[in-house]
């Protein structure tokens, strides 16, 4: 049996939904005139405690963990939670872990957004900043659990985790009326694994697209290749914060058996189909938000989706830095 299954995500369902908002899905007919003959349906993630989907997973897996070490002896430390994250998985885990009374310490490459730095600390989590690669996030991240002895939670590359954002998949299922496809932007892997697992499970003929940044498009590589192909080292160059990560070992499997096809997208498709969000649904989502939105609108979408009537589009996220909005506009 698969670690991620329907059942899983069904459980995390039910542990998490006392702490999460059932998030709106809406509507645009300007949006939809940009694609004829088809009917997009937003889910609106940034409408999400914590601004993001993240917390679906982070919530999942920490009250998992908690469950677990219940049974510890009074005597002994209280366990402490780590991770590396831009900004919205780290806010999901810091505001998971002050739920539990849990000491959580995020490491966050010096290039995250400013707003996602102030909102994990005002979750009451440590912030320890790194270089933004991939080999500084994880050498930092071990040093601080050396540090500590803090339980590591990745934002992606669990199966408690991606059974929470798969959550997303079941609401979908109940909101949206004989749901043709839906798109999910991919950065770590662990939304769109979920989200897969759940549609395929309860109706096969559901298409799952994975939407990623062209200057981030290790998922678009993998998916052509059929076997990982992580991003190169160094630093990612896209405005999707959220996405300046790869897909990993737990995540892939699931993506090349679940998932339909990956589109990538250019930055300046993203800055578009992020304007026009905020234009005419007055919904401030940020640009990782944008990507799905911008594959939703490209050529190459519209080209694969002729016989797909009613297509549901994930708004990821809502944390908008304010500072880089204003340079790239």
């Amino acid at each position: 049996m698969e670690m991620v299954d329907l059942k899983s995500i069904e459980d995390a369902a039910k542990r998490i939904k006392v702490h999460v908002h059932l998030t709106p899905v809406m509507t645009s007919g300007m949006i939809d005139k940009m694609i004829p003959g088809r009917n997009l349906f937003f889910k609106c993630e940034l409408l999400q405690k914590t601004g993001s989907f993240k917390i679906r997973g982070a919530l999942n897996a920490v009250s998992k963990f908690v469950e677990h070490v219940e049974g510890i002896a009074e005597d002994q430390k209280k366990p402490k939670v780590v991770t590396t994250s831009s900004g919205n998985f780290g806010q999901g885990l810091a505001y998971a872990a002050k739920l539990n009374s849990l000491d959580a310490h995020i490491v966050m490459p010096e290039n995250a957004p400013q707003c996602k730095v102030n909102a994990v600390k005002g979750y009451g989590a440590e912030v320890i900043t790194c270089k933004p690669t991939e080999e500084s996030r994880r050498t930092t991240a071990e040093e601080v659990q050396k540090r500590t002895g803090a339980h590591f939670f990745s934002s992606s590359q669990m199966y408690d985790v991606i059974a929470g954002q798969g959550t997303i998949g079941l609401e979908l299922l109940d909101q949206i009326t004989d749901l043709d496809a839906v798109i999910v932007p991919v950065g770590g892997g662990g939304m769109v694994a979920g989200i897969a697992v759940a549609l395929k499970s309860k109706n096969p003929a559901i298409r799952v697209f994975a939407a990623e940044p062209k200057n981030a498009d290790d998922c678009f590589r993998s998916f052509k290749s059929k076997k990982l192909i992580p991003l190169p080292p160094g630093p990612v160059d896209t405005i999707a914060d959220g996405m300046r990560v790869s897909i990993g070992e737990l995540t892939w499997p699931i993506i090349e058996k679940y998932v339909d096809d990956v589109i990538t997208v250019t930055e300046n498709e993203i800055k578009d189909a992020t304007r026009y969000i905020w234009h005419f649904m007055k919904l401030f989502i940020e640009p990782s938000a944008g990507v799905g939105v911008a594959a939703a609108l490209s050529q190459e979408f519209s080209q694969k989706s002729q016989d797909l009537k009613n297509i549901a589009v994930i708004l990821c996220g809502g944390n908008v830095d304010l500072g880089s909005v204003k340079d790239w506009l």
